[in-house]
């Protein structure tokens, strides 16, 4: 028998020099699949996985983070920049380090994007419990806070020998690269078995080279698609974020071309279609596009291709007439079954190209593409007119409009929660494919200079000219701001948008537009407040290192984003937009949301009452 070589290592040694030699095929050429870690160390990381990191430091970076929750953030808005090709790390210690991160964790879950959790746990041994930060579960000694991630992750795994990393690890990474379960992975590190040594076989260090499967659909399956969307009159295709992962943009514009199929967008798709491609409708749901909904509300088929169809897409399912069939191109099977869809569970490059072929000759009605055209032009109006108002008061679409005019065609956008993502998708005009990120699959606050910070990691990598432009209202600047620091520390320079409006508006219109009263959402509104101080946002910045000013007027707006453009620097810019006004009220879904059925507020049961009468039309899950 042949003895194999072994080296020995510790575990935190082993998963580090395993990371480092695994690689992927990206246009064909090889990159290194994980590129590096976010890092906030403490006891329960830093001594094993810590040294293990130092050793490796010139072909490892970590970033040192400032906040655990935000280091997942912007690993998930790395990952979501390359096109869920590369991915990096986040590592944290044993405890609230820990825990910081299971919200970055949910919106990696949520948005299918993979990011690589790397956690300190408690004592395999249990010799010394109970630990610092350790939680105590009596009845169930093995249960610890690190279980929490179970619910927010594809894969979890807690190690509890070295040697369960030769399966563990590869198991994660093909949880993370699978585009059907692509999601976040979790790997509990007990402090001591970070530190164990075993005798780990050399090959499993070998250079690995990885490739993202493209799964072909089933001929069966195209055939039935091809069946339906072949009958159909009035067509329409949902272009989902799928469609970028898969890189199917190009078959995306040819399938809408050759076929005369109107085109809508979902928010995680948003910039599929450049704005000006007569096919675009715009963007589709509840805060989409009068066009995108119209044109939904009257197909008889809707091609869904790379989308999850969440609620806000959907409109909570009242977005297409109940007789409407529903095509499902996806490579989760999940996702291409919803609403008793037909199913084509495939690649979305893939089931573009062969359904296509299937479809021949067949082409939409030139009546039904000519009038989804007509309603695009009258949204596009519509926009033009809402963003291009002069003010005051001003709102964020008068400063989307602004940006949108003045920036480059290859700058990326990232936002996410509170009224920005609506406010986005619908004025937002895409002047290239795959440049916004707007997360709004967790609509999580505090993603946006975060996410920037990663986005911006990864498009430096690629497009080291072109602009992060992040969009941030003040209540999620106050939530997760210290990664403008992050981005000053790195010199990866970001472009920042504090958009003041005086606390959560967002929240505070959907309270006044089910008939309540303003409360606890507007500082003005907030009755524990007793000394109101307006927050000195463009000085804080300047403390975090960036440049940084306020406008009061567009125009003022537009000078300071030309020196931003124009500056190496990380630029924060501080604008207030009114609280109340310059909304854009057209174009938006119904959306279920829970009303209150009894009241003594009239102004509620009015509302209420409202509230339901929508329901008639929503999807009662076929």
């Amino acid at each position: 028998m042949t003895n194999r070589k072994t080296v020995r290592l510790t575990t935190a040694q082993a998963i580090v020099r395993f990371l480092i030699n695994q690689f992927i095929e990206i246009d064909g050429c090889k990159e290194r699949l994980v590129t590096g870690g976010f890092g906030i160390f403490g006891h329960g990381n830093v001594t094993c996985l810590g040294e293990a990191l130092y050793d490796a430091r010139s072909d490892f970076p970590v970033y040192r983070g400032q906040n655990e929750q935000a280091m997942g953030f912007a690993a998930a808005a790395y990952a979501k920049a390359r096109l869920r090709r590369q991915l990096m790390f986040c590592t944290a210690s044993a405890g609230p380090g820990t825990t910081n991160m299971v919200t970055a964790a949910a919106l990696a879950h949520a948005d299918r994007l993979p990011v690589f959790f790397l956690c300190g746990d408690t004592f395999q041994t249990r010799l010394p419990e109970p630990v610092l930060q350790q939680v105590e579960h009596f009845g169930d000694p093995s249960l610890g806070v690190n279980d929490a991630f179970r619910a927010v992750t594809r894969y979890w795994d807690r190690i509890s020998h070295p040697q369960q990393i030769v399966t563990s690890l590869p198991a994660a990474l093909r949880v993370m690269l699978d585009p059907g379960d692509c999601g976040p992975a979790f790997l509990g590190l007990p402090q001591d078995v970070q530190g164990w040594a075993w005798d780990y076989p050399e090959a499993f260090f070998s250079p690995r080279l990885h490739r993202i499967r493209r799964s072909p659909p089933d001929r069966d399956e195209i055939a039935d698609a091809a069946a339906l969307l072949g009958r159909a009159q009035r067509p329409v295709i949902i272009a989902g974020g799928g469609v970028q992962y898969s890189g199917a943009v190009e078959q995306l514009v040819s399938f809408a071309e050759r076929h005369a199929v109107p085109v809508v967008e979902t928010i995680a798709g948003r910039a599929n279609l450049v704005a000006t491609h007569p096919l675009n409708i715009g963007p589709l749901g509840s805060t989409g596009s009068d066009s995108a909904n119209t044109v939904a509300g009257e197909a008889d088929v809707v091609l869904a291709v790379g989308t999850r169809l969440q609620d806000f897409t959907t409109g909570s399912w009242t977005v297409f007439g109940s007789d409407a069939r529903i095509i499902g191109v996806n490579a989760a099977s999940h996702d291409a079954t919803k609403h008793m869809s037909t199913p084509v569970v495939c690649d979305a490059r893939l089931g573009l190209e062969q359904l296509s072929e299937a479809l021949g000759d067949y082409r939409a009605p030139d009546a039904w593409t000519k009038h989804a055209i007509r309603e695009r032009a009258q949204w596009v109006e519509y926009v033009q007119e809402h963003t291009s108002k002069t003010g005051p008061p001003h709102s964020y679409a008068q400063v989307i409009g602004v940006v949108n005019n003045l920036c480059h065609e290859r700058d990326r956008i990232v936002t996410a929660a509170g009224g920005l993502p609506a406010e986005i998708a619908a004025n937002w005009r895409t002047l290239s494919p795959g440049t916004v990120d707007v997360e709004f699959g967790f609509s999580c606050m505090g993603y946006e200079i975060a996410g920037g910070w990663g986005a911006r990691l990864a498009q430096s990598q690629t497009e080291p000219d072109r602009d992060t432009i992040v969009f941030v209202g003040d209540g999620s600047y106050l939530l997760m701001n210290s990664d403008i620091y992050s981005a000053v520390l790195t010199g990866q320079k970001l472009i920042v948008l504090v958009l003041d409006n005086g606390g959560f508006a967002v929240i505070n219109k959907l309270q006044n537009n089910t008939g309540n009263t303003s409360f606890n959402n507007l500082f003005s509104d907030t009755p524990t407040i007793s000394n109101p101080v307006e927050v000195d946002f463009a000085g804080h910045a300047r403390a975090l290192g960036a440049r940084a000013t306020t406008v009061r007027t567009l125009d003022q707006l537009a000078t300071a984003f030309r020196e931003a453009k124009a500056s190496d620097q990380t630029t924060v810019i501080v604008m207030k937009v009114d609280p109340h006004h310059g909304w854009t009220e057209r174009g938006h879904a119904w959306w279920e949301i829970g009303t209150p059925e009894v009241s003594r507020n009239p102004r509620v049961m009015a509302a209420h009452d409202k509230q339901e009468m929508g329901r008639a039309k929503q999807r009662r899950g076929i």
